[in-house]
């Protein structure tokens, strides 16, 4: 008989009917809803087809990096950290999760301890992905096949105190070795658990969503390139009510159509959009650092591991996270900016920060950052030169 495990509070928030109550803003047009907290700002646009919105700033939960600096490198300082987290700003960023993937436990605990010591409260907590992770090529992704290991209590251990107790998120594939158990004991202490790598059978989805796992990291992505038409993971998670699911848009990592089925699947009100950035975003095409390994950012923004078979993050914006999914969805920004402020933040259990100005121009497809408004009251610019 399987121990009963308590999820977090935020984890029932996400029925079908949460966020069913709709009203219309007539300056805006789309239709909102109670959570999203969007409203015209400023003086009406000169243009048709444009809008001056505000709303919540971005809650990103996946950002390896960003504006040069690797958050996974262990050399990393606490001002280039702040560098990162400046530039992001001006994307419209106001919370994230810095992620740091699978390594040595050395190169980890030196990362973590830069990350929880830096007082910044734009850092919300560290995103552990890996390296309880499919250690196949496919699944594995990017992550280094040698620091994939099994999922164990005292390794994590070993990484929360050196990360200062700031692990709040935590990917892993729940088919690899202690899994399930850590799984529960992650949840009772209050940390998310995401699935993601993963080569799992369904059972061992559901497995893992009966202990606990709330979250899919980057759904469609770290998998095998061929799988089952039916069944599969994915199928599995999509079909699965209790799970958030974290989107890509890049228009790199999954198609347009498939953004538009996966969110038509799981609804509106439990997607999530993230970056998974690299330090090649905001960035000009070149070659950059993830973790040790040489990545290169190509001119249409494709971020690959050395030999290009792999994607290694991205180069995304959330600005253009946003702008790409109403392009690719059809669905009114006012329906999807929640999904880069608000439900991250209540997946989190935690409240947005901040405020955002910006202009939608829907004949374009772009979402310009005006000002960021962050919790300091500090205005930063747009780096997104839109």
């Amino acid at each position: 008989m399987k121990r009963r495990v308590r999820r977090p509070s935020s984890a029932n928030k996400y029925s079908r009917s949460a966020f069913d109550k709709r009203r219309r803003d007539p300056k805006l047009g789309p239709v909102m809803n109670e959570h999203t907290a969007i409203s015209a700002a400023g003086t009406p646009a000169s243009s048709p087809g444009r809008a001056r919105l505000e709303f919540p700033g971005f809650f990103d939960l996946q950002v390896n990096g960003f504006a040069g600096v690797d958050f996974n490198n262990p050399l990393v300082s606490s001002e280039q950290v702040q560098h990162a987290i400046a530039a992001m700003r001006g994307t419209g960023v106001t919370r994230l999760l810095p992620t740091l993937i699978t390594s040595t436990f050395e190169n980890f605990a030196r990362c973590a301890r830069t990350l929880a010591r830096i007082q910044d409260p734009a850092i919300a907590g560290i995103h552990m992905e890996g390296p309880y992770i499919a250690e196949a090529d496919g699944p594995r992704g990017a992550h280094p096949r040698p620091h994939v290991r099994a999922a164990a209590l005292d390794d994590f251990q070993r990484r929360q105190e050196a990360a200062e107790g700031r692990i709040m998120l935590v990917t892993l594939a729940p088919e690899v070795d202690g899994a399930i158990p850590l799984i529960e004991h992650l949840v009772t202490a209050g940390i998310r658990v995401a699935i993601g790598h993963t080569a799992a059978a369904p059972q061992q989805i559901r497995d893992a969503i009966r202990a606990g796992a709330t979250l899919s990291t980057h759904l469609g992505n770290g998998c095998a390139g061929v799988l089952p038409r039916h069944p599969n993971f994915i199928w599995e998670q999509l079909a699965a009510d209790e799970l958030m699911t974290s989107l890509i848009v890049d228009g790199h990592h999954l198609p347009p159509a498939t953004v538009k089925t996966m969110i038509r699947a799981k609804t509106t009100a439990r997607t999530i959009l993230v970056t998974d950035a690299v330090a090649a975003a905001g960035q000009p095409p070149g070659v950059y650092e993830m973790g040790g390994t040489k990545v290169t950012l190509s001119a249409d923004g494709q971020v690959r591991d050395p030999v290009g078979w792999w994607l290694a993050g991205s180069a995304l914006t959330m600005d253009q996270a946003v702008a790409n999914t109403v392009k690719f969805t059809g669905l009114p920004v006012a329906e999807v900016l929640p999904m880069a402020s608000t439900q991250p933040a209540e997946y989190m259990g935690m409240k947005p920060s901040g405020r955002v100005i910006a202009e939608w121009d829907a004949a374009a497809g772009c979402l310009r950052i005006i000002q960021t408004l962050d919790g300091s009251n500090e205005v930063k610019e747009s780096l997104a030169g839109w």
